[in-house]
């Protein structure tokens, strides 16, 4: 059985491929989890590491919601240093820069095995040279809902940092002084991780709405702080001021109106990024004019779709995961703001997940290659700076997946022959979109014969390579290193590419 690749799909998968034999088996995986007895209240991490005997070679997971503000983890790997327990598997859904306890457990051999959708700083530093001494495997947003509830990714306990917890066990998002708003990366470890925790620093007496229910938590605990959720907004949140990314962003505008793509009942999501947020605001402008009112835009929730929902444009928001705390404010008391999971956002086997639903996507890109394969998970040199994330969920599902990028970084080419690493494979691709022009993968016959008599400068990606190299040269082929540290799955668990160490002539 072959997937959207052209590649077998893993056998003990191959059951799973129709949707309802999927639901039948996530029931009875449920149905075991659901726990009969009282939630307990703990105090200190101590406790809960007592309470379910957390030792050596367990999976754990974590979220990350709260991303460069997060606590629980660092706490959770401060006890772990202090108790020295080895061969750890980490499960966080991603890994930010502010995690460096993770660094001395990975150095110590206390973690010696990582799943995760997405990592930088740090943590990504020492696993690009070599230190873990397991693997790394890189899913999708929807592949890590998929993996843990097929059973391929089991998890011992799940620390779940969690805004408010009322006296039932139940959790939320929403509120607290650490509200983050939807808790989407999580709800998979709530459903069917053995033991739940539920970390909070705002105990309610009862909670009227709430996204994490009682009956997966096991226990909670009690503590002053899950972090700060002013470090959500770990990246910019700001449009772009620069010439070539207004270029960009403007000419992706035209384009997406002559595929006539932005009408009325429409469905997109975008990146956070500055110049996909200048892309936002070009669409949010012919929006305006034209009257047009959106179905719905997705993904991870900024202001500026928290703008255009309060100002009509679009009638709802499907929300994984708040980039800002505009979108949080949005979360909590637009009833039209709606949260979902990761597995109803991207699970590939799941039903009308929402990544199926897209009218158009508009991604970034690190490397993009003359296949139309994109890298967003390595630099040139094979540094990990990244991962997929929902990346190559909404690529794949979208009706037209459009990625941009300057032509040259840091005077770097962005086409190569081929990618460093691929995250998101160019079967999923439909456009590249650069200041110097625009290539269309030659498979979508059906976009290059609406734009055949537009006045758009239309190139092969062979072309726009050969007009990067008359500006930057020919660059130096990057040397390889034959030890394997990881590989990346794509969204159904095939293996699309392996990570390699980076080589030691490239190590600073």
């Amino acid at each position: 059985m072959l997937n959207a690749l052209g590649r077998d799909i893993p056998s003990h998968l191959k059951p799973f491929v129709n949707s309802d034999d999927y639901k039948n088996h996530k029931r009875r995986l449920i149905s075991k989890k659901i726990k009969q007895s009282k939630t307990v209240f703990l105090s200190s991490y101590k406790e809960a590491f007592d309470m379910f005997n957390i030792k050596d070679n367990q999976t754990l997971s974590f979220h990350h919601h709260l991303r460069n503000g997060d606590l629980v983890i660092r706490e959770v790997c401060k006890l772990i240093k202090e108790k020295n327990i080895k061969g750890l598997h980490f499960a966080p859904s991603s890994i930010f820069p502010s995690y460096t306890e993770m660094i001395d457990l990975i150095m110590n051999e206390n973690i010696t095995n990582i799943h995760t959708n997405y990592l930088n700083g740090g943590v990504a530093k020492v696993i690009s040279q070599g230190h873990l001494v397991g693997q790394l495997i890189m899913n999708t947003h929807g592949g890590r809902a998929r993996v843990i509830e097929s059973g391929d990714l089991g998890i011992d306990v799940a620390f779940i940092a969690c805004p408010s917890v009322d006296k039932f066990g139940n959790g939320s998002g929403a509120i607290g002084k650490n509200a983050c708003g939807s808790l989407g990366y999580a709800i998979p470890d709530l459903e069917y991780a053995k033991k739940v925790v539920l970390v909070t620093d705002h105990l309610v007496e009862e909670l009227k709405e709430y996204q994490l229910s009682s009956e997966y938590v096991d226990a909670v605990l009690v503590v002053d702080s899950i972090g700060d959720a002013k470090g959500i907004v770990s990246g910019t949140t700001e449009i772009t001021k620069d010439p070539i990314g207004l270029k960009i962003a403007k000419d992706c505008s035209i384009l997406l109106d002559k595929l006539g793509l932005i009408k009325e009942g429409f469905s997109m999501q975008t990146g956070a990024g500055k110049t996909s947020l200048a892309v936002v605001s070009y669409v949010e402008k012919i929006m305006k004019e034209r009257n047009i009112v959106g179905r719905f835009a997705s993904g991870g929730i900024t202001k500026a779709y928290v703008d255009m929902l309060e100002g009509g444009l679009f009638k709802k928001l499907y929300d994984v995961q708040c980039f800002d705390l505009d979108a949080v404010k949005s979360f909590n008391k637009n009833t039209n703001h709606l949260p979902m999971s990761s597995s109803e956002y991207g699970n590939p086997f799941e039903k009308d997940i929402i990544a199926n639903d897209l009218d158009f996507v508009v991604l970034g890109a690190t490397e993009i290659d003359l296949d139309f394969n994109v890298n967003v998970t390595t630099d040139i040199l094979g540094n990990l700076i990244g991962g997929s994330g929902g990346h190559s969920d909404i690529a794949h599902g979208a009706d037209v997946t459009i990625v941009i990028s300057p032509l040259i970084k840091s005077r770097i080419p962005i086409i190569k022959e081929n990618v460093t690493a691929i995250t998101t494979p160019g079967q999923d691709v439909d456009i590249f979109i650069t200041e110097r022009g625009i290539a269309i993968n030659p498979m979508r016959k059906d976009l290059i014969h609406k734009l055949k008599d537009s006045n758009i400068n239309i190139f092969t990606m062979e072309e726009l390579l050969n007009k990067t190299h008359s500006i930057t040269g020919i660059p130096a082929k990057i040397k390889k290193d034959d030890r394997i540290i990881g590989h990346i799955e794509y969204r159904d668990g095939t293996v699309i590419d392996v990570l390699r160490k980076v080589h030691d002539d490239y190590i600073r």
